[in-house]
């Protein structure tokens, strides 16, 4: 499943569940998508932000000699 903010011909944004980006371009060519507010079939997708999700705490930097321990100007003196 994909989650698509999608707006009206009268910039209306709303979200929309579909199968996957195909479903979408055939629902959105057989105008079976209908803005909540106002039934206009006339849609597109909005812009959307991209969804980043939040990775684990860096781990400071190797050296790449593989033995340094502190004070290493590779590391910043980690």
């Amino acid at each position: 499943m994909i989650l698509y903010s999608v707006q009206c011909s009268h910039q209306h944004v709303f979200d929309e569940w579909f199968s996957n980006s195909a479903d979408y371009d055939a629902k959105a060519a057989a105008n079976e998508i209908c803005c909540p507010e106002c039934g206009d079939r006339q849609v597109e997708k909005a812009i959307m932000a991209p969804s980043v999700g939040r990775s684990a705490a860096a781990e400071p930097p190797r050296c790449p000699a593989g033995g340094c321990q502190g004070g290493c100007a590779f590391a910043n003196n980690f």
